[in-house]
């Protein structure tokens, strides 16, 4: 798994955070072993979850359908980058410019 998966939740978007171990259940069981789920992280604006993968992209598109069920894609960007890499690669939304940090 060469590249890490970032799956970032604004948190004005969201009702509460207590669906965050359903969140991470959830992509465990739609994903399962083509991702390996690293955790998250958690500040005032954002809530940034980490997995790594072969395929991001083919990774995001599953776990696409996931945050749909919850209700929360609207609130949702995601890149990913070289395990290890500082250069992010934006995939979520689909715009040409967008530019992905982590705080």
């Amino acid at each position: 798994m060469d590249y890490q998966l970032i799956i970032k939740l604004w948190r004005k978007s969201l009702t509460d955070e207590t669906f965050l171990t359903t969140l991470e259940s959830e992509l465990k069981a739609a994903l399962g072993d083509t991702v390996e789920l690293e955790g998250y992280d958690v500040s005032p604006k954002e809530i940034n979850v980490f997995m790594t993968t072969a395929d991001p992209r083919h990774s995001f598109r599953r776990a696409r359908s996931v945050l749909e069920k919850l209700g929360v894609v609207q609130g949702v960007s995601a890149a990913f980058r070289l395990v290890g890499g500082a250069s992010f690669t934006s995939i979520w939304p689909l715009r040409v410019m967008r530019k992905f940090t982590l705080p």
